[in-house]
């Protein structure tokens, strides 16, 4: 089964449904999701009539949630793919309000993460200069140096961009795998450097 498709449908609607969890759905939450998403003029038609009808309100989440959990058959890496598109579209202006993150955490929950999985995932997604980068690896702060770069080489190697078309992801969502492997590596340096290695 092609996944790209059941993907791309629910990334449309927790897109939208994220983007009116703050009351305002902005153009820069349209233009991200435009950005991260390329389909064809025929496609968009679809994708904007499904966008529009998912953000007049933010009820109905939980059942495109489940749907996707179904479609995905509980694979955490495919569901973590979908949160971290539609954390892409949360900052797209440049500010992850607390309605968003509220309603991430929802997903979140709905999807089978943790609060401690969701508050890794959130790390990545916050401004550079706000992040507590122990957080954006997923490791406390008395972690040994080699725990850390042992799990740092394992999230690099989970996020490169080729594992999200081979997984049957749309080739566009390179650009959050990208920005993913940017944040995780930047954390990673943050520590190194604090610790001398």
């Amino acid at each position: 089964m092609d996944e790209a498709l059941p993907f791309t449908v629910g990334m449309i609607s927790l897109a939208a449904k994220m983007a009116k969890a703050d009351g305002v759905v902005t153009k820069d939450e349209v233009h991200a999701f435009k950005k991260a998403f390329k389909v064809s003029d025929a496609e968009m038609k679809d994708a904007a009539r499904a966008f529009n009808l998912a953000k007049q309100d933010v009820a109905g989440y939980e059942t495109c949630a489940e749907e996707l959990v179904a479609v995905f058959r509980g694979d955490r890496k495919m569901l973590e793919y979908v949160l971290e598109g539609v954390f892409h579209i949360a900052k797209a202006d440049g500010v992850l309000h607390p309605q968003e993150e509220a309603f991430l955490g929802q997903v979140a929950k709905r999807f089978g993460f943790t609060n401690a999985e969701f508050t890794f995932m959130k790390a990545r997604h916050t401004i550079a200069t706000e992040r507590n980068p122990y957080d954006v690896l997923g490791m406390k702060p008395s972690v040994s140096n080699d725990e850390l770069r042992s799990q740092y080489r394992k999230l690099v190697a989970e996020s490169q961009p080729d594992e999200f078309v081979t997984r049957g992801l749309p080739k566009e969502f390179v650009l959050i795998a990208t920005e993913k492997v940017a944040a995780i590596k930047q954390a990673y340096d943050a520590i190194a450097k604090e610790r001398g290695i």
